[in-house]
């Protein structure tokens, strides 16, 4: 037997076992108990293409072929006391993981991977949408996927053959539980999202709640419970607000749960006792929860409402197979389902054809988005904006200014080998490079810090209060002024990156293991939400650690020293991601000077930053043999 067919079959009886050939061992921990009810649900939302779980970090290393599993043995627990269990997404599947983004085209795998669960309500998240390409995929494969499952409330979708505006899928689903007969209204709904391509359109959710679609739905008659699931955070959230509000307006005391998304955190909210949701994280770090007890049903008798009346109970299960068994009753023998096996083999062949382990260089130490201190030598955005940015920009003479947002920064780096895997775990977007050439450089040099800079008062109202010939910046400091961005696109901007803006900042949690660990307790980092319903939802007992506030976006000088006040350039270039070049622009013009999009100019040949990390890991970090 060869070397190559001996790792082939320890690979394969490792599959025959669960998760990835590659993937660490969970660590055993304390947990807290499954807290199952007579209508249960498990929630993801924005995985993000980590269908092959957390391959460097033990307590996330769990795959979408366990989680089949494991939603297999709840299904049975249900269907033996008689309750039933729900399975619930609410999008953002694209763009953050190899697995997605190194095929060609994008998702090439991943679509006849995820489709092996059986959900029974999906929705769309804005990453879904930002290219018309993925739109399309949605269109041609996941839709028909869930077929009876893909809830599309407030999106539509321009037909690719006939190029005529239609749902993208059903408004809305009726219908009952298997065991309980529970008669669910269910609605699936994106945030007002504004940065779409041309081939769909958001209708805003203050305008869907009028429609009268809308208006009959939540009218109709023997409905026991309303589930709006969506890609739309569950905290400070007018569209789920407005929502609510529509709901309550017709059916006062019809119990409602909400699932939601888009903000990478783990969270809980309740509207009041009859309404409440939950939020499940991150990049398959999460699966949530819930459980509800005291519904009505056509069926009685089978489940014991709480004598309290209606109840909600919640509990974040960090996804890896020491959790798994406990919650499911099973062992290392005993879990793995034959559609889990063959999923999780399907996963590894997809990433073996993609090649994803190869290593372009290896990373020196850790670094983190958000686990150490910005600046600091373990800090990620130190690293791109002392390192990387200059090393890429200075093969010129001119002088310059590189700008790029954190949020195109999505995950930290590990010691050891940096793969094409890695690549896209820590950058997966397709935007380039602009510059705007020639640009004063005493406007230029303030730019990033009005990006950076947060108050009462927007970058707009700033740039009205100019137009209107008010001296702004002689009376104040510009850190005492504008937030850097627009707010209809914060959002947008933010969602880039799973360290939040201010205004999105979760204080309620800390993120997983790293740098801060706060205490000698000899428990797994974590982390420890405190949410509407108390301290006690992560299933997994973790020792808290601490994380950091990061800027919206970092730069770089380049070609020319910013301390030598005598000999700084009277026009540079300033160059930028090209995500952020609206903000770039209106800064510029709040600045006194005017560039408009056609005056700027592609930069670095079209690289993406994914290939500027690449370029560089390749070129500076060597692994010893």
């Amino acid at each position: 037997m060869t070397p190559l067919q001996s790792a082939l079959l320890l690979a394969f009886s490792h599959l025959a076992y669960a998760e990835q050939p590659s993937a660490p061992a969970p660590i055993s921990a304390p947990l807290r108990e499954l807290p199952w009810g007579q209508l249960n649900f498990l929630h993801t939302t924005d995985t993000h293409g980590w269908h092959g779980g957390h391959l460097q970090e033990p307590q996330y290393s769990a795959d979408w072929g366990d989680y089949i599993s494991f939603a297999k043995h709840l299904h049975k627990r249900a269907d033996e006391d008689g309750s039933d269990l729900l399975l619930i997404d609410t999008g953002d599947r694209v763009e953050g993981n190899g697995l997605y983004d190194a095929s060609n085209p994008k998702g090439k795998y991943t679509f006849d991977i995820f489709k092996h669960q059986n959900i029974d309500v999906i929705t769309s998240g804005n990453h879904e949408l930002y290219l018309s390409n993925s739109s399309n995929n949605e269109y041609y494969n996941t839709v028909p996927n869930f077929k009876q499952s893909y809830i599309a409330s407030n999106l539509d979708i321009q037909n690719p053959k006939t190029g005529e505006l239609e749902p993208l899928a059903p408004r809305y689903r009726k219908f009952t539980t298997k065991n309980q007969g529970i008669r669910i209204i269910s609605f699936g709904f994106l945030f007002n999202f504004h940065g779409n391509a041309n081939n769909t359109v958001v209708q805003p959710v203050q305008e869907t709640v009028k429609e009268q679609w809308f208006q009959d739905a939540i009218r109709i008659k023997d409905v026991d419970l309303f589930l709006v699931a969506g890609h739309v955070p569950v905290r400070n959230s007018e569209e789920y607000d407005l929502i609510y509000k529509a709901i309550r307006n017709a059916r006062w005391d019809t119990p409602i749960v909400f699932f939601g998304g888009h903000t990478h955190i783990r969270d809980y909210r309740k509207w009041e006792k009859a309404a409440q949701g939950i939020e499940s994280g991150r990049y398959m770090e999460t699966l949530g929860f819930l459980s509800m007890s005291g519904l009505n049903s056509e069926k009685k008798g089978l489940v014991v409402p709480e004598k309290s009346g209606l109840s909600y109970q919640r509990l974040y299960i960090d996804n890896n197979l020491h959790s798994l068994h406990h919650h499911s009753g099973t062992n290392a023998t005993t879990f793995s389902t034959d559609v889990g096996k063959n999923v999780s083999q399907a996963i590894y062949q997809a990433r073996n054809n993609l090649n994803l382990d190869h290593a372009f260089g290896c990373a020196p130490t850790d670094y983190w988005l958000s686990r150490a201190p910005y600046p600091s030598d373990q800090s990620l955005l130190s690293w791109l904006e002392k390192s990387v940015l200059p090393d890429t920009f200075s093969g010129g003479k001119t002088p310059s200014i590189v700008i790029t947002n954190t949020g195109a920064m999505r995950f930290d780096i590990f010691k050891g080998p940096f793969t094409i895997d890695s690549t896209f775990l820590v950058s997966p977007f397709t935007s380039g490079f602009r510059k705007a050439v020639n640009v004063p450089y005493k406007a230029a040099s303030q730019v990033l810090q009005l990006l950076n800079n947060e108050g009462p008062i927007l970058l707009e109202d700033l740039l009205a209060l100019k137009e209107q010939g008010l001296d702004t910046m002689g009376t104040h400091r510009l850190d005492d002024l504008a937030p850097p961005l627009p707010p209809v696109n914060l959002a947008t901007l933010i969602d880039q990156s799973p360290t939040k803006h201010a205004l999105f900042r979760s204080e309620q949690q800390s993120p997983i293991e790293g740098p801060g660990v706060v205490s000698d307790k000899p428990n797994i980092p974590g982390y420890t939400t405190v949410d509407d319903m108390g301290s006690d939802g992560d299933d997994t007992i973790h020792e808290r650690i601490k994380f950091y506030d990061v800027p919206n976006c970092v730069g770089a000088s380049v070609n020319f020293d910013p301390a030598d006040k005598t000999g700084a350039p009277e026009k540079i270039d300033l160059v930028y991601n090209e995500f952020v070049q609206d903000w770039v622009l209106l800064a510029l013009r709040f600045l006194g000077v005017k560039y408009e999009k056609e005056d700027t100019r592609s930069a670095l040949d079209g690289k993406t930053m994914t290939d500027v990390i690449s370029d560089w890991v390749g070129e500076h970090w060597k692994c010893e043999n």
